[in-house]
């Protein structure tokens, strides 16, 4: 598997890519992850190939430079660890650039998951955007010889990736269509991010919580301007809630998010920062309300499902998450103003104190566990290496 950040970082795909090394090892498979060199101390962990990187601005993420140096260094690393069957591409630039450079000079199947909307993700995240995604498609062009004008939109660049690619999933329905609407792939296959069984199984089983003496609510996400809690906290301000907010995972914006968060006087908001999964799904199952504000951006809206599947309903900014829900498991703002997430948030805590909100029971677990998702993606494994196979028979 190839990832642009190391899995040990903070973020929604490197959750997903640890959750799916575990059980695709617990099912009999070798994994190995390979991802730019981890900023900082770590334990070492002989599955994951850390290659020479550079510091991604001031937090704990990096990037590599694709070449010949990236190229020696993995086929080093990984020359001890057995025989290749296929590559996973979990990645949009600098590792799936690699990636796609092994798999070919391997001669190899490859299977691409895309966990990104890229045009949201630079638009809100960088100067120039145009620039940038124009340089991206430079690089691609360069370091994959594509033999094609370059990428100049963020779909025609994932679409140069796919070409190469034997076969294509994405985490949702809704972003399987748009992958297939836009022309980056024919037929997308669907594999959800899923939830760890065994602390599923855990949760689920101990008794319903207390109820919280004022209602709960909890954000959880990268701080950062594509997932919105800067507008959120507003929205929180001006609805004046009678509540607790508790928001989770850390970034760029953390510094203003404490400055608005120590402003307000009758809402409790704590900036509870990074913590375990385990704990986060703890916290999840322990909320009445899951707080999703990204717009257009999330390409599953992980955390949305946990919390439906532990009994916890979400408010929902985005109407494309919401259409690959049940309906009767959230609340759905009415646009993308805050005046109007502040009003779904009054809403949400009135009805919490009522108990006539939104509940959870159509909702079925057992479909967001990550041993399913982990046979499906087996099963896009096998089809991609045997139709590979057959494709490089002399005479096919």
């Amino acid at each position: 598997m190839f990832v642009d950040q190391h899995p040990d970082t903070l973020g929604g795909m490197q959750t997903s890519v640890r959750l799916q090394r575990r059980f695709l090892e617990l099912a009999g498979h070798r994994v190995t992850i390979v991802s730019p060199r981890y900023r900082g101390k770590h334990p070492s962990d002989p599955a994951v190939i850390e290659l020479p990187s550079i510091p991604l601005g001031p937090g704990e993420y990096s990037l590599c430079i694709p070449g010949k140096r990236s190229d020696k260094a993995l086929a080093r690393a990984i020359s001890g660890r057995g025989p290749v069957d296929v590559v996973h591409i979990q990645a949009d630039f600098w590792q799936a650039i690699i990636g796609y450079r092994f798999a070919k000079e391997q001669n190899l199947p490859v299977v691409h998951t895309m966990h990104n909307r890229l045009d949201v993700g630079i638009a809100a995240t960088m100067p120039f955007p145009g620039l940038v995604q124009r340089g991206f498609g430079l690089a691609q062009k360069a370091f994959l010889r594509t033999g094609r004008g370059v990428a100049a939109t963020a779909w025609t660049y994932l679409a140069r990736f796919t070409d190469h690619a034997r076969r294509v999933t994405a985490p949702s329905g809704h972003f399987a269509r748009l992958l297939e609407h836009e022309g980056v792939f024919g037929a997308v296959d669907v594999v959800p991010n899923g939830m760890d069984d065994g602390i599923a199984a855990e949760l689920l089983a101990q008794p319903a919580a207390a109820r919280n003496p004022r209602p709960r609510l909890v954000w959880v996400g990268r701080f950062s301007a594509e997932k919105r809690l800067l507008p959120f906290l507003d929205a929180v301000a001006l609805a004046n809630l009678d509540a607790e907010v508790h928001v989770f995972g850390d970034g760029a914006d953390r510094a203003k998010a404490e400055a608005k968060a120590n402003a307000m006087d009758k809402p409790t908001v704590l900036i509870r920062g990074k913590v375990p999964y385990r704990q986060m799904l703890a916290e999840l199952r322990r909320a009445d309300v899951l707080v999703q504000t990204s717009q257009g951006f999330e390409t599953q809206g992980m955390t949305v499902y946990e919390a439906a599947a532990l009994g916890t309903p979400s408010l929902l900014s985005d109407r494309a998450i919401a259409e690959d829900l049940p309906p009767g498991v959230y609340w759905l703002t009415e646009d993308d103003s805050i005046e109007a997430l502040a009003r779904a948030l009054g809403q949400c805590v009135s009805q919490v104190r009522d108990g006539s909100g939104p509940q959870t029971g159509s909702f079925d677990p057992e479909s967001f566990l990550q041993s399913r998702q982990t046979r499906l993606m087996a099963t896009v494994y096998e089809e991609a290496i045997a139709g590979f196979a057959a494709e490089s028979r002399p005479g096919a």
